[in-house]
């Protein structure tokens, strides 16, 4: 059946089979990125109106081994600039938020918070604390918007605290994916050091990303998947 070719289900004959469409070097540069990648840290970002803004966070994102982006949509729509993640959004998970009737700070922050985050806003706030006190010792989601707005005083209210990066100069603060990188290699490197049991993917998250990729991968992948199907139908 056609549809049983997207169930949730990993399939290793079905991967082995996709993998013959794809270079032994790319596949072992998958296998070197699954290694790093970790969902114990992750990004939101709050109403980005300028979409090379939040592309750009996109591919530090990947750069620093994150898997999932969380977008907030109030007033502005995130579309992906792929001039700017050249290719990067295929790699990460973006988890939008938006439905009319709903409040979207809340929707992701209950979502965080139901799978072990703890939410801290980015804002050069007198109340914040510095990322030198910020440790990666629990999942953290740090949220960001623009740099002229700031996040909202909604995010401020209904974060569980606020963290900035000291400033020497007249600037308040850096551009957003400035910040975002300068926020990640402090945690990552922090999160090495602490050599943290769960701070990597486990097996089944790798697995599913890795059928993921190669189906993203594989030209035609689905053509491909119902001739798997209809080979292994034929010899049950």
């Amino acid at each position: 059946m056609v549809e049983s070719i997207h169930n949730n289900e990993f399939d290793q004959d079905l991967l082995n089979y996709l993998g013959q469409f794809i270079t032994d070097h790319k596949k072992s540069v998958i296998e070197m990125v699954l290694a790093k990648r970790s969902r114990h840290l992750t990004v939101v970002l709050e109403d980005i109106f300028k979409p090379h803004n939040a592309s750009a966070v996109i591919r530090t994102c990947d750069c620093f081994g994150l898997q999932d982006i969380h977008i907030i949509e109030k007033t502005n729509q995130y579309k992906v600039n792929p001039f700017v993640t050249r290719g990067t959004s295929q790699w990460i998970d973006l988890h939008k938020y938006y439905r009319e009737g709903t409040n979207s700070v809340d929707n992701c922050f209950s979502w965080l918070r139901e799978n072990g985050y703890r939410i801290y806003g980015t804002s050069p706030s007198p109340s914040s604390i510095s990322i030198h006190e910020l440790q990666p010792t629990e999942k953290l989601a740090l949220v960001f918007c623009n740099e002229h707005e700031g996040i909202s005083e909604e995010v401020k209210s209904k974060a569980d605290g606020l963290v900035q990066i000291p400033m020497l100069g007249f600037t308040e603060s850096f551009n957003i994916s400035v910040s975002a990188s300068i926020f990640l290699y402090d945690l990552v490197k922090k999160a090495e050091k602490l050599n943290l049991p769960d701070f990597y993917l486990s097996e089944s998250e790798k697995n599913t990303l890795r059928m993921k990729w190669y189906r993203s991968l594989v030209k035609n992948s689905a053509i491909h998947e119902k001739v798997y199907l209809k080979n292994i139908s034929k010899n049950q």
